[in-house]
């Protein structure tokens, strides 16, 4: 699908990964929705790319949050293309502890946000997309979530963040051929290391081993990286149903 003139949901758009994709999806010609709980982030954002992004304040774990941000951006820009579904957060804790087992409620959260936050974005803007005119090839929209490589390598501490980024990876190909017949593409993105604000806070030295613990390259990944492969996922049509690791060949260790 070419991205003039496509308009695109992103999720988390307001910083990292998301940021870099919205500014990825203007670079290249289309209309960026900046959904994020993040306000003032999301507003400078959107006002330093013009009138081809918006900030809509948005917590994706809310129907009416969502069901609102659509609305907004089809009467803005008219259809929706594009949903990149990057809004998520981590969390450590072990099955058990010297205190008890992992609070349910932390891990219902990190359930919630990562997990139905994605499936409540992805099956709206689907619905949105179902209703638009489609190009020569038949497609009418791509959605794009991202799980992470925890999803296959999760670290000792990682059981709820493992458990809900691995659903994303077993929801693709199911969506993907629940969407087929609309011409609605779905492929999930896992990332590896990269350097996001979440990382920022580590001290130097922490981010050099994690540096050294990528094969090749031996960094972190850029978030311009990762919104180049949103781009190509975007352009290649025959890109469906698809879960791809963008890590370096890293393999994480159990802790």
């Amino acid at each position: 699908m070419n991205i003039k003139n496509k308009t695109a949901l992103v999720t988390g758009g307001a910083s990292g990964l998301g940021a870099a994709t919205v500014k990825r999806i203007v670079t290249a010609g289309g209309n960026s929705v900046i959904l994020d709980i993040q306000e003032d982030k999301g507003q400078a954002l959107a006002s330093e790319l013009g009138k081809a992004a918006v900030f809509c304040r948005t917590d994706v774990t809310r129907e009416e949050d969502v069901t609102r941000a659509i609305a907004e951006a089809k009467e803005i820009y008219g259809e929706i293309h594009l949903c990149v579904n990057a809004a998520g957060s981590g969390w450590a804790e072990r099955t058990i502890t010297k205190n008890g087992p992992h609070s349910l409620a932390n891990f219902e959260k990190v359930i919630r946000l990562n997990l139905l936050g994605t499936f409540n974005v992805a099956s709206k803007a689907a619905f949105a997309m179902a209703t638009n005119i489609p190009e020569k090839s038949g497609e009418r929209g791509v959605i794009i979530n991202v799980s992470s490589t925890a999803a296959f390598d999760g670290q000792i501490g990682q059981a709820a963040y493992a458990a809900s980024k691995g659903a994303l990876v077993g929801m693709t190909l199911p969506m993907a051929r629940d969407l087929s017949s609309l011409g609605i593409r779905v492929v999930t993105i896992a990332p590896g290391l990269f350097d996001t604000p979440l990382l920022g806070i580590l001290p130097q030295e922490n981010v050099r081993a994690l540096n050294e613990s990528v094969p090749f390259p031996k960094r972190l990944g850029s978030p311009e990286e990762f919104a180049l492969l949103v781009e190509h996922i975007i352009l290649n049509s025959y890109l469906n149903g698809e879960v791809i690791r963008l890590d370096g060949a890293l393999r994480m260790a159990p802790k």
